[in-house]
């Protein structure tokens, strides 16, 4: 009996990690243009858990506390000029895509200045995104971040799923089918 329940067991696994390769095999079939740089990884990997500091220093969070969604990490700085092209477009997905099932979390890292990237987000009129900061790079250098900018999906479950190096159209149709795929809400054109 209790080789037929470890059978089954192993079965029913086998039968959901295959449909969570043929699930990530579909949205992987949704990458054109700039998104083909997306690059899904085979296995979910684990993050670090490195604080971080808040918008206007309000205290630290980690990457575990967003845990329950998908969220879209970019790692950006106020003196990179793609970084600074993608942010209206993060933050449209933002506002199309955002919710119980997704989050956009925008994490400045290395030496910028709150004022600056406030004013940066005023000037910019992105209201819908955070101000988070890796002052230290700490979080950015665990996370193997060596240029800007870098964005990786992490699943509900905070694993890292896919990494995009270098800037990207978020406010294309390839870009808007992936989130929607992921989060499962159609894309609206």
């Amino acid at each position: 009996m209790r080789l037929v329940r470890s059978a089954l067991l192993y079965i029913s696994l086998a039968l959901g990690a295959n449909m969570a390769l043929a699930d990530m095999s579909s949205i992987m079939e949704l990458r054109e243009g700039d998104m083909k740089k997306l690059n899904f990884h085979s296995e979910p990997k684990e993050v670090s858990q490195v604080a971080f500091t808040l918008e206007d220093d309000t205290g630290t969070a980690t990457l575990a506390d967003y845990q329950g969604k998908y969220v879209l990490l970019n790692f950006w700085a106020t003196w990179c000029a793609p970084c600074r092209a993608e942010m209206p477009m993060l933050s449209a997905l933002q506002d199309e895509f955002g919710g119980e099932n997704f989050e956009v979390l925008t994490l400045a890292t290395g030496r910028n200045s709150p004022k600056g990237i406030e004013k940066f987000f005023a000037d910019a009129e992105i209201t819908n995104l955070p101000r988070h900061q890796d002052n230290k790079q700490a979080l950015s250098r665990q996370m193997g971040v060596l240029g800007l900018p870098v964005t990786i999906i992490l699943d509900p479950e905070g694993r890292e799923i896919a990494r995009l190096l270098g800037d990207a159209e978020w406010n294309s149709d390839s870009a808007r089918a992936i989130i929607a795929a992921l989060v499962e809400k159609p894309a609206e054109n």
